[in-house]
């Protein structure tokens, strides 16, 4: 395993080129507490960009419009109320298919977000339900929204309507993700110790209830094939599932602190977590091994203080979709990215009270969310991956460590597709 501090020469590092800022206006006598910016997310077809504006607002922005307006306008750009406004009830304002900018009131505080898209071959589990309140055709973009109040909305991203209302939870909803497999089946992550399963294509039937946490859970990942789900909250707790048996597959222990974030690699070989104890673990999933870690202080710290009140929490993390760069954003007002096979960040920018960390579907862009609600983009880290690292993607999708343990190849080789060089 490699332990990857960063480096204490600045002038090696990079520092990112902003792309351009979506500020929230805040009232003379608006509260501060409640503007947190918790989440932001891309629609799975790049198609639209969406994030809590704080207190009980969602806004959703085309994303090509938002890229165009920062050419033309400069980076700064005042998320203000001129479009269209969507009341938490019913509407059908916008055309259907067509890019529009909305803003949804969501009637409660808003913790999390995940754009679902539908595949019609993906049938709902529910075998036995003949007749469904909703037919989702192949061109159906949602929105879940996940509140305070432990209720999850779902939204049609292109009229804005209200489509569902799903009541479980008893505590706040902090994540939310979507199969990619287009099944349109839901996770849910709270603090009420509990995931929660529910299939949207069943009228956003509850399925199954997961069980295991002994504290909050602040986030969840699905794998890319949709076959394995990870979850992660309080005291340390990083769980992997099975998602064909709604059965735990392991338990992978490692951090010294809480773990509040996770993300799979595009090919699912590598997963990825955030925790309080000033790093960024990386492992295999498929047996548990940390494979690097990469730390915000220098030196690295020890597990006692790294399990106390330490001023470089890790908040985010997310893997680009190159498979080769991750994203990391830390309470010591930094934004690193790194390569998974360097020893250090690549490139760096400064960021105040960051919460959250997404990049665009292309992997462009990386969006940070603040805690007055507020949006700030920067150009990531591009480089023509290697024909050698595509190989291996393409072998990892197909195949968990455990069949590539067993390829007939020279061990260096073997090294390389298990992400051990």
């Amino acid at each position: 395993m490699a332990s990857f501090p960063p480096r204490v020469n600045e002038k090696e590092i990079v520092r990112s080129r902003t792309i351009g800022e979506l500020l929230t206006p805040a009232a003379p006598f608006d509260k501060k507490c409640g503007r947190e910016n918790w989440t932001v997310a891309f629609a799975p077809d790049g198609s639209y960009f969406a994030w809590s504006q704080g207190h009980r607002t969602v806004k959703l922005v085309p994303w090509s419009q938002c890229l165009k307006n920062f050419l033309l306008h400069g980076t700064k750009n005042v998320a203000n109320s001129n479009s269209l406004r969507l009341s938490r009830q019913n509407s059908d304002g916008g055309q259907k298919n067509k890019p529009c900018e909305h803003i949804i009131d969501c009637g409660d505080i808003v913790w999390s977000l995940a754009f679902g898209s539908s595949v019609p071959e993906k049938q709902s589990r529910c075998v036995n339900i003949e007749w469904h309140r909703f037919r989702f055709g192949q061109d159906q973009l949602l929105l879940a929204t996940g509140l305070s109040n432990g209720r999850i909305k779902i939204w049609d991203v292109y009229t804005g309507k209200l489509l569902l209302n799903l009541v479980d939870h008893t505590e706040v909803v902090r994540d939310l993700t979507f199969a990619p497999d287009g099944s349109l089946i839901l996770v849910s992550a709270s603090r009420d110790k509990t995931l929660r399963v529910w299939d949207l294509k069943d009228d956003g039937n509850m399925m199954k209830v997961l069980r295991g946490h002994q504290n909050w859970v602040y986030s969840c990942a699905f794998s890319p094939d949709s076959s394995m789900l990870c979850s992660v909250g309080a005291s340390k707790a990083v769980f992997l599932w099975n998602m064909d048996k709604y059965t735990m597959i392991r338990k992978l222990e490692g951090h010294h602190h809480d773990v509040v974030a996770c993300d799979f690699s595009p090919d699912g070989a590598l997963l990825a977590t955030a925790s309080y104890d000033t790093r960024v673990n990386i492992w295999d999933p498929h047996n548990g091994d940390i494979l690097m870690e990469f730390g915000h202080l220098f030196p690295p710290p020890t597990p006692i203080f790294a399990g106390g009140a330490n001023d470089r929490w890790v908040r985010s993390v997310s893997f680009s979709h190159d498979g080769l760069h991750i994203a990391s954003l830390a309470d010591d007002k930094m934004v690193r990215f790194w390569r998974i096979d360097e020893d250090y960040p690549v490139q760096v920018a400064p960021l105040s009270n960051g919460l959250c960390c997404a990049f665009s579907t292309d992997g462009s862009v990386l969006a940070a969310g603040t805690h007055d609600g507020s949006v700030y983009f920067w150009a990531t880290p591009r480089q023509v991956a290697s024909l050698q690292h595509l190989c291996r993607m393409s072998i990892r999708r197909v195949m968990p460590t455990q069949e590539v343990q067993k390829l007939p190849v020279p061990s260096k080789v073997l090294e390389f597709l298990l992400y051990r060089i």
